[in-house]
């Protein structure tokens, strides 16, 4: 068995960059597993010598690591259903699902192995700047899945479920629903006939100065300074799509107190 083969099960956005970065890096990818085969197709062909797999018996597969990356309701059915083979290492790459989700498997070597990133098909990935989280029960497993992230990240920590859980929260927050605030703005500029292009430099400016001098001290707007009369003319001026004032009034709201401002 060679000590740098690798399996994936699921072939969605983290499997399609993960998998050729551990090829490229000398951890082969023997076999892809996808419930959809023209996806796992897909994927094998940016892969050296990737096969598709058509069951979870994976008992003669020649790797020796196995990598969930599905959905993560998937992960417990897929991990019990699992034949592997001996002395195989399992893991999933879920940012918010414990350890202990493995824990039916058929090994005892189970992990966790999560690129914190937000992974997209046509986006290029660069995962040495990408930090990797990993999580293991014993100091041997852990050890393989250092030693496999090591080789494609600069930025590799192991850490605990609850924190890792933290990261994912957080991550939310400063990844999918800044994206979600920035679809609504292109939203309104379009509902007037106005480019998002003219909001481009104002976003990067935003998040470069939060990323240097940090977000906590890099806040602006009416909310902060407290201007109330601002407030209650944009909310004037939502006040035919509820939804999107409810959420102008409760973010500007939570602004104001984690600002203090008025007192």
């Amino acid at each position: 068995m060679s000590k740098h083969s690798v399996s994936f099960i699921g072939s969605g956005n983290l499997a399609w960059h993960l998998a050729p970065a551990l090829d490229n890096m000398g951890y082969v990818v023997r076999e892809v597993y996808s419930r959809n085969p023209s996806h796992a197709k897909e994927l094998t062909k940016r892969l050296y010598q990737a096969e598709t797999k058509n069951s979870l018996d994976f008992s003669s597969s020649s790797s020796n690591i196995f990598i969930i990356a599905v959905a993560d309701d998937a992960i417990q059915s897929i991990a019990q259903e699992l034949i592997l083979p001996d002395d195989a290492v399992l893991v999933h790459t879920s940012g918010s699902q414990p350890l202990s989700l493995l824990g039916y498997a058929a090994t005892p070597n189970i992990g966790v192995f999560y690129p914190l990133q937000t992974f997209s098909k046509n986006k290029k990935i660069d995962f040495q700047q990408i930090p990797i989280f990993i999580e293991s029960e014993t100091k041997d497993t852990e050890r393989e899945l250092r030693r496999m992230a090591e080789t494609i990240s600069k930025n590799v920590k192991a850490i605990t479920s609850t924190e890792r859980k933290a990261l994912h929260v957080a991550a939310v927050f400063v990844s999918n629903f800044t994206n979600h605030m920035l679809t609504i703005g292109k939203d309104l500029l379009e509902q007037h006939h106005l480019d998002f292009n003219i909001l481009k430099p104002l976003i990067s400016e935003t998040l470069n100065k939060s990323l240097v001098i940090g977000p906590d001290q890099s806040q602006t707007g009416p909310a902060v300074r407290g201007d109330l009369e601002i407030l209650d003319k944009h909310l004037e001026f939502l006040k035919n799509n509820e939804s999107l004032a409810a959420i102008y009034k409760y973010v500007s709201q939570h602004i104001i107190d984690t600002y203090d401002v008025g007192e």
